[in-house]
């Protein structure tokens, strides 16, 4: 595994592509890692250790995308937009223009355009529990009895996952739908960002996301969510295998801030609370108090 910081891994890619890194900024610093360098117009991110064939396919979905007339980030275009450095698969892309986050309706527009599209050969099947298990391992900041609850949640749900009911045609789907990884341009271009989740499978698990905001938190009203389901033209929550898809969605997320307590106790709170929720501790649905990992 690489010792070398990931500042100068991308460094590194900046310069084998032919850029001057003066003036690089971190985005984000997480599992992956993305650094935009101004001057460029270029942005760099660094996957995990392992992820190479993921990360090739992001590039590959992104130009697949654009093709078919649905906007997505875009690959640099340069002979090194992908790398492995130190064992971190690099990725360099076009920065986007000024841009906010999409709105309910911006979303759903664009899910509706993304499924409307055939499954190209490259895609694979989503894995809704993907690294589940290990965000599990490393939540140390619970007691025991709610990691052997969430190993057994995960354990359930993907029987339920076996059997879900049928619903819509199978599509390509982006996998992480929500306002941060879709964005509107100043120009009225709404862009689909993060397509490492991209794969092929329900339609409904990229409508849950949107979904769950309204009914699991009240993060968005009533009317917000019915802009999301005008704009798509489909209410998921209405359909009967809604409820698993949605128990799926919050146990990701609850997994990803746990795992996140167990290297960082500031978010110990945060996990706790989301546990408790799951197991009936907080109330019905819609839940106050989750808030976002940082």
């Amino acid at each position: 595994m690489s010792t070398m910081p990931v500042e100068q891994i991308a460094r590194l890619a900046c310069t084998a592509a032919g850029f001057d890194p003066k003036g690089m900024l971190p985005i984000k610093v997480a599992e992956n890692a993305i650094f935009r360098v101004p001057g460029q117009h270029l942005v760099i991110r660094i996957a995990r250790a392992g992820q190479d064939e993921a990360a090739r396919r992001e590039l590959q979905i992104a130009a697949w995308l654009q093709a078919h007339n649905v906007s997505a980030v875009q690959p640099m275009g340069t002979h090194s937009d992908f790398a492995v450095i130190e064992s971190r698969p690099v990725t360099l892309w076009k920065e986007l223009p000024p841009h906010r986050s999409g709105t309910e309706r911006e979303i759903g527009q664009v899910l509706r355009s993304l499924h409307q599209l055939s499954v190209p050969d490259f895609l694979s099947e989503v894995d809704p529990f993907v690294r589940l298990e290990q965000r599990i391992d490393g939540a140390s900041s619970l007691n025991e009895s709610d990691r052997q609850w969430l190993y057994q949640r995960v354990a359930d749900l993907r029987l339920g996952w076996a059997e879900r009911p049928s619903g819509m045609r199978w599509s390509p789907i982006h996998g992480d739908a929500w306002e941060g990884n879709v964005v509107t341009t100043e120009t009225g271009v709404t862009t689909l960002l993060d397509l490492e989740r991209a794969s092929f499978g329900p339609p409904e698990w990229d409508l849950v996301s949107t979904a769950i905001k309204h009914s699991s938190f009240g993060w968005i009203s009533a009317a917000r969510y019915g802009a999301f389901c005008d704009a798509y033209g489909h209410d998921v929550a209405v359909w009967e295998g809604f409820s698993l898809l949605r128990d799926v969605r919050e146990l990701r997320m609850t997994c990803m801030a746990a795992q996140a307590a167990g290297s960082d106790t500031q978010h110990a709170t945060q996990a706790q609370h989301r546990v408790d929720c799951l197991r009936g501790a907080a109330g019905p649905r819609p839940w106050s108090g989750w808030h976002p990992i940082a």
